[in-house]
């Protein structure tokens, strides 16, 4: 009893660090952009590898992840993925080449695909539904607080020191996440794993990659580009043959059927759509501040922070309404009011000021704190134990396909209401456009979580579920 005690306390613990480090690495990356093309005497344009690269490692890993957690359990695939960020960090702070460096930021990618499906399975296997809603307000911190301090951070040290600063920042912070990991995190298997599905791996990892770079690309490069519409139709070509397999295979690398479950797959699709407007306008923010108002990065950081003081408010009543309400009123709520800010940003003009974008920053925290953690909890409720670690692997693909189309969506818009010289500065009327975007895209979602069916989060833990006998593991490998 005493060691699962200890448990209830450490993997909190590892789940803040880890989300804490790949939010900070993920928001502070861009700000040393035009610092690294200087020192490598590029353009700008000509970095779209160290940018593009980092998700489509991620993806191209994200569909083993629940294979290697079943595998190997979740004290060795977290303490071994953050092993390999870490390093993979000091190297791209130590690069002498643009080569080395992409090839860094590909390892930082591979490493970064298993640590948040890895976090999350750990904390839905040690705690209740009713637990998770409480330990949200744990939870939200790192999550917030990181992508407001990491453009500050970015931008100190990059002025102070110099961009290699802004990798080497998590060698100390990985550092000590493996340390307290390998001295107090235990081992938690639900059972033992089948055998892996390689084909499933192969088209999932190679549809993911590939979907990822287009989607990346695109807004960069241009929709129209023979690479970027190569990509987007192979990529889907590979995701049609990757969902024909795993719908047909026993034992499949992503366990598709999960989404036969009405919560999980209406929660997921309510994330896909609804993280494009929210992630959509934590991009346009900084670009709204630094463009279209003449801004320096600094004062595009200090003017976007209060969105994560209004993420925190939000987060402290969020647990007492769920119970009550069940995740569909209080998602479809967020949403509503997602929608209304953007249109509050439509409104701004040259006579706008920087304390009223900041009041618009943290109405939008306000909303976005109503829909982020009541979605994830809600998608767990009817899982069974033996599936979390495949929840969390598909909740992740969703989440990052979201995060993915915010700014292709964004760019997109911007380009569009654009044309001739203006291109490379868009007027703030394009701003305007790309904040109408993103506010029909929160009506959607928004009309979707309403449908949600209210559920109870259950308020004891899972139980894990006993491993099979040898005699009844190979029936079940064989079919």
């Amino acid at each position: 009893m005493s060691t699962r005690l200890g448990q209830r306390r450490v993997v909190p613990i590892m789940a803040v660090l880890t989300t804490f480090i790949c939010i900070v690495d993920g928001a502070i990356t861009t700000v040393a952009l035009p610092s690294i093309a200087r020192q490598f005497a590029l353009a700008p344009a000509a970095l779209t590898g160290v940018v593009v690269i980092y998700p489509v490692c991620l993806g191209m890993m994200i569909p083993a992840s629940a294979w290697l957690l079943e595998r190997h359990g979740g004290r060795r695939t977290l303490l071994l993925s953050l092993s390999a960020f870490t390093a993979a960090s000091g190297l791209c702070g130590a690069a002498p080449t643009l080569s080395l460096l992409i090839a860094a930021r590909a390892l930082q990618g591979l490493a970064a695909g298993l640590l948040m499906p890895a976090s999350q399975a750990l904390l839905f296997r040690t705690f209740s539904q009713a637990e998770q809603v409480r330990l949200s307000r744990l939870m939200v911190i790192p999550q917030q607080i990181a992508p407001a301090i990491a453009p500050l951070l970015g931008g100190l040290l990059v002025t102070g020191l110099s961009w290699r600063w802004v990798f080497y920042v998590n060698v100390p912070l990985g550092a000590a996440a493996v340390l307290f990991g390998a001295l107090f995190l235990t081992e938690h298997r639900d059972h033992a794993p089948g055998r892996p599905d390689l084909p499933g791996l192969l088209l999932s990892a190679a549809a993911t990659a590939t979907l990822m770079y287009g989607l990346c690309a695109g807004p960069d490069l241009g929709w129209h580009q023979p690479a970027v519409l190569a990509a987007l139709t192979a990529g889907a070509a590979l995701l049609t043959a990757a969902v024909r397999h795993q719908l047909r295979t026993p034992h499949p690398a992503l366990r598709l059927r999960l989404f036969r479950d009405r919560l999980f797959r209406d929660t997921n699709l309510v994330s896909l759509i609804g993280y494009v407007p929210m992630l959509g306008a934590m991009f346009l923010g900084p670009l709204l501040v630094q463009n279209a108002y003449g801004g320096t990065a600094l004062d595009s950081g200090t003017t976007t922070f209060t969105e994560a003081f209004g993420v925190l408010l939000t987060m402290q009543l969020v647990g007492a309404l769920y119970h009550r309400t069940g995740p569909g009123p209080i998602i479809g709520t967020g949403l509503l009011a997602v929608a209304a800010v953007m249109l509050l940003f439509a409104t701004t003009d040259a006579n706008t000021g920087p304390w009223t974008l900041r009041g618009y920053m943290f109405l939008l925290g306000l909303a976005m704190g109503a829909v982020f953690i009541p979605t994830t909890i809600a998608s767990f409720s009817t899982i069974a134990p033996a599936d979390v670690a495949h929840a969390a692997t598909l909740n992740t693909v969703v989440r990052q396909t979201g995060a993915a189309l915010a700014p292709a969506a964004v760019t997109t818009a911007l380009v569009l209401a654009t044309t001739g010289p203006e291109r490379a500065h868009p007027p703030l009327a394009a701003y305007h456009l790309a904040y109408q975007v993103l506010a029909v895209l929160a009506l959607a979602a928004a009309a979707l979580a309403f449908t949600l069916p209210r559920t109870t989060a259950r308020a004891t833990p899972p139980t894990p579920a006993p491993a099979p006998a040898p005699a009844d593991r190979h029936r079940q490998e064989i079919g």
